[in-house]
């Protein structure tokens, strides 16, 4: 989740501005602003955004940054703060961005730990009758784009495709050795665990932790590598170094379109939402509130979509989209069907303990 799109190409670019990022947000990295070089900004609003950078980055500025920029010349300027960051800058009562682009799931933590604003869903015009899910529209944080792990193989090294993690699961069949996540990175794919061993999508929640660890024990032996970085489960599955893999979507699209003989399975996708969230005794509420706004636009969610493979939540968004970028996205209707919803409720509350017995099952 945080900080795992994160590319080298963002960091040098942000080189040259980190004087400038101390001055204008204390800390953390300033990323760029959809302000032109020319411009001043005398007179007009500015709004802080904090997002995870890179590539995920790029595709936001040229679909939302800039265009809402151009519409209301508010300039927008984006820095990279971990979730942790902004939660003490809120209980110094200083926070330091005036909006959020994160996952559901640490906003759920943030709202526990009382550091969003509430999210007064009625002064979004874009949100009323545009069908967004119920649970992408949470009290304190509002859903924008969607991504999703999945499993990902090699077709040169695999007989026959596997079509579930039961066949994921089943190293007989389908021989040679497997990548996972590790909790180092985010939380643990417990739910592919317990789709393997038979539960059906809508019965996963809450999880049965004892029962994934029993699954994840059954395939340990044939697990190459834990990664504990988004980019590194590609890296094994392109350098052949394993034949099958749990991913983040879109990285494998990145190997396809190098040539290599790679394909993906959306069969027991996990799904999970970046949205807005406003930083409590944030300043710009009124401004971040248009932001937010103009971002759920079904033509401003197509733009994006097809920038960078993060599904749109506005249903109308989706009609705007092409069959060859809808095949890519998790909330196209043939992948939503297959898929499921992470429970961000349920991970945050039970996130530490899991974690802890990661740790542990994993040091056995």
């Amino acid at each position: 989740m945080e900080g795992n799109r994160i590319g080298r190409r963002s960091i040098l670019r942000t080189a040259a501005a980190l004087a400038a990022a101390s001055a204008v947000t204390g800390c953390g990295t300033l990323m760029g602003s959809s302000e032109s070089r020319g411009s001043s900004g005398g007179g007009k609003k500015r709004l802080v955004v904090s997002n995870s950078g890179g590539a995920y980055n790029d595709a936001l500025t040229k679909a939302i940054y800039e265009p809402f920029t151009k519409e209301t010349g508010i300039t927008v300027t984006t820095v990279n703060y971990q979730s942790a960051q902004v939660i003490a800058q809120v209980k110094q009562g200083r926070p330091q961005v005036d909006l959020m682009d994160n996952s559901l799931l640490i906003f759920q933590k943030m709202a526990r730990l009382e550091c969003l604003e509430a999210m007064d869903h009625d002064r979004l015009k874009s949100v009323k009758g545009a069908g967004i899910p119920e649970h992408q529209l949470p009290e304190y944080a509002v859903g924008k784009n969607v991504w999703c792990s999945l499993m990902a193989y090699r077709t040169d090294s695999l007989k026959r495709a596997p079509k579930s993690w039961e066949d994921f699961w089943n190293t007989h069949s389908y021989t040679g050795p497997r990548s996972l996540q590790s909790a180092e990175v985010d939380i643990p794919e417990l739910e592919f665990a317990l789709l393997a061993d038979g539960v059906p999508l809508d019965k996963l929640y809450p999880l049965d932790v004892d029962r994934a660890f029993k699954s994840m024990s059954r395939i340990r032996g044939d697990v190459k590598k834990f990664w504990n970085t988004g980019a590194l489960p590609a890296v094994l599955l392109g350098r052949k170094e394993v034949v099958a893999t749990s991913l983040y979507g879109g990285r494998a699209d990145e190997l396809i379109k190098q040539g290599m003989p790679v394909a993906y399975q959306w069969n027991g996708a996990r799904r999970l939402t970046n949205g807005w969230g406003i930083p409590k005794g944030a300043d710009n509420t009124d401004a971040a509130y248009e932001l937010i706004d103009f971002s759920l636009r079904p033509e401003v969610q197509a733009a994006f979509a097809k920038l960078y493979p993060g599904g749109p939540v506005v249903p109308a968004a989706i009609k705007l989209l092409s069959e060859d970028v809808l095949a890519t996205l998790p909330t196209s209707p043939q992948n939503l069907k297959v898929g499921f919803d992470t429970d961000v409720a349920w991970w945050d509350k039970n996130r530490d303990a899991v974690t802890k017995r990661w740790q542990e099952w994993a040091d056995a």
